[in-house]
């Protein structure tokens, strides 16, 4: 049986190569490139935290002072180590998609997570990620989208009369 050792170096590469490939799609998961454009690498982000505004607060290391009590939303200011930042809860998807989508004309960063956001500076926002996860949304004031109607938008951006 000449063959068989041969046929188990074989095996024995094809399993390293599948472990290797394996190890290497793992680092890629596990890695988004850095902002800095120097093509370091940074852990991606753990899944966004979930809860009511306090257990959130409490998660991001804030005593909520409670700026609004609504059925739709609750809103509270916030103030830790890193900054002074906003943080909003919501009852549905919908709500809190629709008052992103209004935030985002006055420009920010915004850091989301499932019914909830926080809302202040870059640096503010980069180091809240990291306790309650979530993803990054940026906008610049004057957003030049559909405003929905309404008003004359004359002078603006992307605006150009008939």
């Amino acid at each position: 049986m000449a063959t068989e050792p041969e046929w188990r170096d074989a095996r024995r590469g094809g399993a390293t190569a599948l472990v290797l490939a394996g190890v290497l799609l793992l680092a890629g998961c596990s890695t988004e490139p850095a902002d800095d454009g120097r093509g370091q690498q940074r852990p991606t982000p753990k899944p966004a935290a979930t809860g009511t505004l306090e257990e959130l607060a409490e998660e991001a290391g804030c005593a909520p002072n409670v700026q609004t009590d609504a059925a739709e939303l609750r809103q509270a200011n916030c103030e830790t180590d890193d900054g002074r930042y906003v943080l909003t809860t919501f009852a549905t998807d919908r709500g809190q998609r629709e008052w992103i989508n209004e935030a985002k004309d006055y420009g920010g960063s915004y850091l989301v997570g499932r019914r909830w956001v926080a809302v202040g500076g870059p640096d503010v926002v980069a180091a809240l990620r990291g306790r309650l996860g979530g993803s990054v949304e940026t906008a610049s004031p004057h957003h030049s989208g559909n405003s929905g109607g309404g008003g004359s938008e004359d002078g603006h951006s992307g605006h150009h009369p008939g």
